[in-house]
């Protein structure tokens, strides 16, 4: 009697508990009734998994408001199995769709996602939970493999195994073992890259300054866990809102290479005509660029396309939303904006012709770099000057006669899945995603109005742009300067990296990654595991797919973003775990793993 067939999913968290529900919806048509062993190996609770435990404070809130929120597909996902509709996180909690839900809330939804995804499941499929960490994946390409556990002797035996880690710790590079000798040398507080909500932020003492480098959302949460977590309080509303310290907080002194928090999440709903997307930049073009022979070069080949197609979105709502603020006729721009190449001075002139107010073009280049060439004659007038930023962006990012801002985060949306379709090729250097998050994934506009009260109240204070961290020896102090303030430097006993650690296999915390680096299995230049764009499927190095082993997240070429997917936007990270889950159960259905003829890498 042969042994029953077995499949072992690493990593049981929103990804993982995703590629659960694909393989129940698939699982009739491709499977049938044979039996199956599924594992689940994670050291944190299936479905919030690690991020999204609901053991965490409910100070902290989800970046997305609950009715963007779903785990279940719908007829607009790209996909070949079954769709299974199911509640947005607002449905599931009754809750108002427009509210920012907390962490544990969501956590609570992936937990009921998960076990609604194991119930979906026959009988004749078993689930194993395994509340610990594998530590590395061993055995031969056409046999089974075997998974090995912390504190288990026995491996599990796979017929295929699946790795779906999600976000993970990393081993500290170059700069931040520097700084941490140099913190341990002279008695100094030096947090690396984290999730805040797991790092040591008792070590950061009342009263004191605290350097804070980045001013993503990992500082949002640095924040507010080092103020209303320590128990200070706000009182009045909007702009009248005033922070009450508790006297527990330290002072955070933050900066970044932009210098200021991302922008605010947009607060109205986008009316009317919605920009016809893709337009320059969709499937058409991406097949251009993946026919291409030679390396695609992201500056030359895809930014270009980028940047017009985001221009289009702009404008196009610009023309049908405020016509009274443009000077050609619509049909005429359109044709005349097709016809001119990106960023031409063609297209510039066409652009300046069409729209008088130079407030109402776009500019990505100032878009991302808002303070450049700034400069303060003192740190206090740096703080009122970036008050003055922040009230204006949340005023304008509130305002729907700014509505052509919407449209552009409609088309970062278009263009994100169009990208992700070059694989490997999407991110030199992590630029993209900053980009991308920078602008259409920034806090809730409350939390900015919070930033300016903590402002206001002096507990944070703002360094500004191309800021540059130094350690002083002989003070024994880490020092900070940006070019906003020629001249000033702030000295700290402390200093916190606000970001999260690159998912890069080489310094990953996960043994298993790590192990499948040292092994030679093949990554690119910035660190990510490459797999076969159509199944997920792990290259190995000489470009052949695994037979027996996917893997799908942040921490591979098959990345879908980081927020969760909204209701009827396509669903991307839907279409992989679909496409995965249809080809693990094609292959557990064939002992042989007869597979189809490998793709080129």
């Amino acid at each position: 009697m042969s042994p029953r067939r077995s499949l072992v999913i690493v990593g049981a968290g929103p990804r993982g508990t995703g590629f659960l529900e694909r393989l129940a919806a698939n699982l009739p048509e491709l499977y049938g009734d044979e039996p199956l062993d599924v594992h689940l190996v994670d050291p944190h609770p299936p479905g919030p998994g690690r991020i999204w435990r609901t053991a965490q404070s409910p100070l902290l809130w989800m970046n997305s408001q609950a009715e963007d929120v779903t785990m279940f597909t719908d007829e607009t996902v790209d996909l070949e199995g079954p769709v299974r509709p199911g509640p947005t996180l607002a449905e599931w909690a009754g809750i108002d769709g427009r509210t920012f839900p907390t962490r544990p809330q969501q956590g609570a939804y992936l937990r009921w996602v998960y076990e609604r995804a194991r119930a979906a499941l026959p009988a004749t499929v078993t689930v194993h939970e395994h509340r610990t960490t594998a530590l590395r994946v061993t055995g031969p390409r056409d046999g089974r493999q075997r998974v090995w556990l912390d504190g288990t002797a026995v491996p599990l035996l796979a017929d295929l195994v699946v790795l779906t880690v999600g976000h993970l710790d990393a081993e500290p590079d170059r700069e931040q073992r520097d700084l941490a000798g140099f913190a341990a040398r002279h008695g100094l507080v030096h947090l690396p890259p984290d999730f805040t909500a797991d790092a040591d932020l008792a070590a950061l003492p009342a009263g004191e300054p605290v350097l804070v480098r980045g001013f993503g959302l990992a500082f949002v949460d640095l924040m507010v866990l080092l103020t209303e977590g320590r128990g200070g309080r706000y009182e009045g509303e909007g702009d009248e809102l005033v922070y009450v310290p508790s006297g527990k907080e330290p002072v955070l002194h933050v900066g970044s290479r932009r210098g200021v928090p991302y922008h605010s999440k947009i607060g109205y709903v986008l009316d009317g005509e919605r920009p016809p997307l893709p337009r320059f930049f969709g499937t058409e073009q991406t097949d251009a660029l993946l026919g291409r022979a030679g390396p695609i070069d992201f500056g030359r080949d895809v930014w270009p396309l980028i940047d017009k197609e985001l221009g289009w979105a702009h404008y196009h709502r610009l023309f049908s939303a405020h016509p009274e603020r443009t000077a050609l006729a619509p049909d005429a721009f359109e044709r005349a904006y097709a016809q001119a190449p990106p960023r031409s001075a063609e297209l510039a002139a066409l652009v300046a012709a069409a729209v008088p107010d130079p407030a109402d073009r776009l500019d990505l280049n100032a878009l991302d770099r808002p303070l450049d060439g700034l400069r303060h004659d003192s740190a206090d007038a740096l703080q009122h000057g970036l008050r003055s930023y922040i009230t204006a962006d949340l005023a304008r990012r509130h305002d729907p006669a700014h509505s052509p801002d919407a449209a552009v985060f409609a088309g970062l949306l278009s263009v994100y899945g169009q990208l992700l379709r070059l694989g490997k090729r999407l991110d030199p250097g992590g630029w993209w995603h900053g980009f991308f998050s920078y602008l259409a994934s920034g806090p809730p506009g409350p939390r900015l109005r919070q930033l300016l009260a903590l402002s206001r109240a002096g507990v944070v204070r703002f360094l500004g742009p191309e800021v540059t961290v130094e350690t002083d020896e002989e003070r024994g102090v880490f020092r900070a300067a940006s070019t906003a303030v020629p001249g000033e430097w702030t000295e700290a006993r402390a200093l916190v990296e606000a970001r999260i650690p690159d998912p890069t296999l080489e310094l990953t915390g996960s043994p298993l990654l790590r192990a499948l680096y040292e092994e030679g299995t093949r990554t690119t230049t910035g660190g990510l595991l490459v797999v076969d764009p159509v199944d997920g499927r792990i290259l190995e190095p000489d470009g052949r797919p695994h037979p027996r082993r996917f893997a799908l997240g942040p921490h591979t070429t098959a990345r879908a973003g980081s927020a969760f997917t909204r209701p009827r936007t396509g669903g991307v990270a839907f279409g992989q775990n679909d496409a995965s889950a249809r080809a693990a159960l094609a292959l557990l259905r064939d002992r042989e793993c007869r597979l189809p003829a490998p793709l080129s890498a």
